[in-house]
């Protein structure tokens, strides 16, 4: 490994959409300096894993991850960045084989740390305070998919009381809306179809330019080109009414498909967890949707075990996420995070290790209730869908403008194309996809 114009790099992405983004961009930014993506069955010179902390189970996957390649590719510069390398940085640094770790804003200067250590072999370790950086980093790449992910915002103002994100990435920050829409236009003429937004708290939009989520989303929707767009998270308290009945009867592009964030479906624990919104709302913003859209997926993020949440709290959460006509539940259990609030709550009950994972056994099955009952409910329809591959078999891959995953046959690769497709049936082979026919 001598310059890295001869390099072949693997990357390796945990956590969220925005992760995937960032990575995304680290990989076209050292292929323009001629570091190539490695292909199947080759060897890399540089592997660059892209870490989460969301959770102890997330930095523990990071761990596990950068030990495996460590061995698996005992000559390969390890390069960690992202979340857990921001707040855990000499950790990852100890461990034997890493060669650089930079900060979750520093990721996009990996080529230049890079270099460095191709002309020194010294260990690098590059950490900024992410809480008086401003800067906001662009991103937009699909990588190896069909759609594009389109960073909009960074960072959070929130803080609520488990979540260690605001130290990890900062305070909220965004591009400008003129740039963003660039960006688009850029993906469009390049044959793009889809684009999601992605962001650490999305609908806080606006924080650094004094512009509005809502007229971003506006402003994209004219992006000619573009045939859809897709809102990631986005917190129940700034997914305004005005929102979702514009998505609903005004836009041209924007797909029915919401992921609103909970948590706890007890006010009690709500309040613990120092969030903006109660039951009352979460419940008003469903309704709101189904209302006006009453096909649209609606995915949910919920947490077992928080602080304070008693038997009696958790019963109240389960029956209230039950009662939601939601169509799937991403279920994780609370775990302490080193600094955050939550260690400080007085008197606030602690839920054992088992019990957080019965309770996520039990979200668990509700979810997968959910969506199959919602899978049933679209079988027999036809509806549009974005193909992203073709395998080896013949068949072809792709999600409904509701964001059902489907397969079907077809002789020729149309990815990248939509289609009216009628929706036959549950995969037998996939439990969260169905089979269709292109009409």
């Amino acid at each position: 490994m001598t310059n890295r114009s001869s390099l072949k790099a693997e990357y390796h992405t945990l956590g969220c959409k925005l992760n995937f983004a960032e990575a995304s961009t680290v990989g076209a930014m050292l292929a323009e300096r001629g570091v190539q993506r490695c292909a199947e069955g080759e060897t890399p010179d540089v592997c660059v894993v892209n870490t989460c902390s969301v959770t102890e189970t997330a930095d523990k996957k990071g761990r596990q991850l950068i030990k495996r390649l460590v061995r698996q590719y005992p000559e390969a510069c390890i390069i960690v960045t992202g979340c857990y390398a921001q707040l855990k940085s000499t950790e990852i640094a100890a461990i034997p084989g890493v060669d650089i770790v930079v900060g979750a804003n520093e990721k996009l200067r990996i080529a230049t740390y890079l270099d460095s250590w191709l002309k020194q072999r010294q260990p690098i370790l590059s950490i900024g305070d992410v809480s008086r950086d401003s800067r906001f980093e662009p991103s937009c790449e699909r990588g190896d998919r069909t759609r594009y992910f389109l960073k909009i915002q960074d960072g959070c103002d929130y803080f609520c009381t488990y979540c260690t994100i605001p130290y990890a990435r900062g305070r909220s920050r965004n591009g400008a809306i003129a740039d963003l829409v660039r960006q688009a236009r850029d993906v469009a003429d390049a044959g793009g179809r889809e684009i999601v937004l992605t962001g650490v708290n999305i609908g806080d939009f606006g924080r650094s330019t004094s512009e509005s989520f809502f007229d971003l989303l506006r402003r994209l929707d004219e992006v000619e080109g573009i045939s859809r767009y897709r809102i990631s998270s986005i917190e129940p308290n700034l997914l305004t009414p005005q929102i979702i009945e514009w998505v609903a009867r005004g836009s041209r592009a924007f797909m029915p498909h919401f992921h609103i964030p909970l948590q706890s479906g007890s006010d009690a624990v709500l309040r613990l967890m120092n969030r903006r919104y109660d039951t009352a709302l979460y419940a008003d913003r469903v309704a709101t949707v189904r209302e006006l859209l009453p096909d649209a997926f609606i995915g949910v993020d919920i947490m077992t075990g928080a602080r304070g949440e008693t038997p009696r709290e958790w019963e109240k959460s389960y029956r209230f996420v039950e009662s939601l006509p939601v169509t799937r539940l991403h279920v994780f259990p609370y775990s302490e995070r080193p600094g955050t609030a939550a260690l400080r709550l007085p008197g606030a009950v602690t839920v054992s290790r088992e019990e957080k994972h019965r309770r996520v056994a039990q979200l668990s099955e509700l979810s997968g209730r959910k969506l199959r009952d919602f899978m049933q409910r679209n079988t027999g329809r036809v509806r549009p869908v974005l193909w992203e591959h073709r395998h080896t078999s013949g068949t072809l891959q792709g999600l409904t403008d509701n964001y059902l995953r489907v397969s079907a046959t077809a002789t020729a690769d149309l990815a990248n194309t939509i289609s009216q497709v009628r929706l036959e049936a549950l995969d037998p082979d996939n439990p969260e996809m169905l089979t269709g026919t292109i009409i």
